[in-house]
């Protein structure tokens, strides 16, 4: 399958989903992630969805990683250079939806790259290689080649995988794992 095909496939998939399923699957998704042996890090990074877009909601693994006492950190987005940068979210951060409805950070404490160890990757679709599909502009491979090698990346889906994406770039960054509602797949 193509990366556009994917994008449309799964796009309109999410589009079927209610406000309820969705809330419900990412329940799932939450407490499929307890499972993994990541909660011995600090700093993790998530992204806050898109509810237009149907997003997994991370509400539910932000509960979690404040249970366990976890720093969190969240990003901003620059289209012109296609950077993000990191904050650490506490109590007095401001989120404000840009011009695309994604909630950034407004103020905060910046976190450089190399301190993150785990990042929750937003996906459209993924394949059984561990090669992930988001909205095609970039920003999450620009990203994880930054991070420091041992980052552990973790897709979030709603859907099982894709036999294969073929039109896999270089610079496309592999998952580690990705989970969705009923499994945990490891590559």
């Amino acid at each position: 399958m193509l990366k556009k095909e994917a994008r449309k496939k799964f796009k309109e998939a999410r589009n079927q989903l209610s406000l309820n399923e969705i809330d419900e699957k990412s329940l799932a998704i939450a407490n499929q992630l307890l499972s993994l042996d990541i909660w011995d890090n600090t700093y993790f990074h998530i992204f806050l969805p898109i509810e237009e877009q149907k997003e997994v909601n991370t509400e539910f693994i932000l509960n979690i990683l404040q249970a366990k006492d976890k720093e969190i950190v969240i990003s901003k987005s620059d289209f012109e250079t296609r950077d993000m940068s990191h904050f650490l979210l506490t109590d007095n951060t401001k989120i404000k939806k840009n011009e695309y409805n994604i909630p950034e950070p407004i103020n905060g404490l910046p976190v450089p790259v190399e301190m993150i160890d785990v990042v929750f990757v937003p996906l459209l679709a993924y394949d059984k290689q561990g090669n992930r599909v988001g909205y095609g502009k970039g920003f999450y491979d620009k990203f994880l080649s930054e991070c420091k090698p041992n980052v552990v990346k973790i897709g979030l889906s709603f859907f099982e995988p894709e036999e294969v994406i073929e039109d896999v770039f270089e610079n496309d960054v592999k998952l580690d794992f990705c989970v969705n509602t009923n499994t945990i797949i490891k590559f």
